[in-house]
């Protein structure tokens, strides 16, 4: 049983990930997929992980570039790193990966097999059917570059792939789920999901499955001379409608964080709620040295992804505030935060693993907390807490692939 799951339009970006976020973005990628499989189980993780809007916010609270193509690399990549020393007791293995590591997909596969008892060719077909639609059978003008499998225990799995097109300079993310429909070429997707780009070409769509027959009889009986003369003959349509859209994830191309890309009650929920909590009693609570007022509201949109319903994914810029991202936008990751943020998920998580769960529970209460308070409270401007942040980077390590931030040469400009 398998279904497409949705997709995301994303602006095209190139670069690496540098090696002082690779290792964060590892880190905390791992606390957070154990924290939500101690909470809601593996097929709930498998479930996020094809939702193409919590995926983006799950790499925007990593410290990635929030509306670039490059989160699902990097995402991939920090699981794959992160949780390869626990997959044997988390049931989860990452195969995969972007250029060379996508071809080397069925044979990790293989392997994942023969150390699980899982049948390690059926993943593979599988692998090489669900690139095969999204490239052949599915032709949106974007070729595939990216390929990542995870796979549980229990012979679930889920698909992240990528493609590009070059000369719109944009990436698409496709997200495929093994439950659903029965069958890879006979709709096999819950949604085709992307920014309007003509008529395209779906041959798993049910209502292709006259085409599909059509094109096996005319191979047998015309054989491929006898078909390119019969292309030959035909004329251009004029009468094509456009292709149903359904809902779906489009990044902007500006790479700056703007009052418009983030719901602001959301937002002001999550300031108030770390506010409220307070710092030393969090910070008491969860018996971490150094936790302040600055990690306690990063933790509030960690616990929003651990926590959160699909419906809470729309704006993904949101969730850049809580460590930053590499490239300064919406400002430079702050080090000290984000390695109190990992200590914290961490304590609370293995403390779980034992039968204690006070220091997770009170994660899930700030969480709850947060949506208790949207809209009924407000809080800064989005301009003047990203100008805030800024101003304090060089006090909380802020880093960036442009170097580390000095000091503050001018006071705030919202004061």
């Amino acid at each position: 049983m398998t279904r497409r799951a949705g997709s995301a339009d994303l602006p095209l970006h190139n670069g690496r990930v540098p090696a002082w976020l690779a290792q964060r973005m590892s880190a905390l990628g791992a606390v957070v997929v154990e924290a939500i499989i101690l909470e809601y189980g593996r097929d709930e993780l498998l479930r996020r992980l094809a939702h193409p809007f919590w995926f983006q916010c799950f790499g925007a609270v990593m410290g990635m570039d929030w509306h670039s193509s490059g989160i699902t690399t990097s995402v991939l990549g920090a699981l794959k790193r992160g949780l390869a020393p626990r997959g044997k007791d988390l049931g989860l293995h990452v195969c995969g990966g972007r250029g060379r590591h996508s071809r080397a997909t069925p044979g990790e596969l293989v392997g994942v097999g023969e150390r699980t008892g899982l049948d390690g060719a059926a993943l593979a077909r599988a692998s090489r059917l669900v690139a095969k639609v999204d490239s052949a059978a599915v032709q949106d003008g974007f070729e595939l570059y990216l390929h990542g499998f995870i796979v549980a225990d229990d012979g679930r799995w889920v698909v992240v792939q990528q493609g590009m097109n070059g000369a719109r300079r944009q990436a698409r993310r496709y997200h495929w789920l093994s439950e659903g429909i029965a069958s890879f070429v006979d709709a096999p997707h819950a949604a085709i999901e992307g920014r309007g780009q003509g008529v395209i070409v779906n041959l798993a769509d049910r209502r292709a499955a006259a085409s599909r027959e059509g094109q096996l009889d005319l191979l047998g009986t015309l054989g491929p001379d006898g078909i390119a003369r019969e292309l030959g003959r035909l004329e251009p349509r004029e009468d094509v409608g456009p292709q149903t859209m359904l809902p779906h994830l489009i990044m902007p191309d500006h790479h700056d964080v703007r009052p418009e890309n983030i719901i602001g009650r959301r937002l002001h929920g999550a300031l108030a709620a770390a506010a409220e909590q307070g710092a030393g009693d969090f910070a008491e609570l969860l018996l971490t040295p150094g936790v302040g007022a600055r990690t306690v509201r990063a933790l509030a949109m960690v616990a929003e992804v651990v926590h959160g319903a699909p419906c809470r994914f729309t704006d993904p810029a949101r969730f850049s505030l809580a460590h930053g991202g590499k490239d300064r936008h919406p400002y430079p990751v702050p080090i000290k935060v984000y390695d109190r943020t990992i200590a914290v998920m961490k304590t609370a998580v293995d403390k779980a693993a034992l039968g204690q769960t006070e220091k997770l529970d009170a994660i899930r209460r700030l969480d709850a907390q947060a949506r208790r308070l949207e809209g009924q409270v407000s809080g800064p401007s989005v301009e003047a807490l990203i100008a805030e942040e800024r101003h304090n980077s060089h006090a909380y390590g802020g880093r960036s692939v442009f170097g580390e931030e000095p000091p503050p040469a001018t006071a705030l400009p919202y004061a």
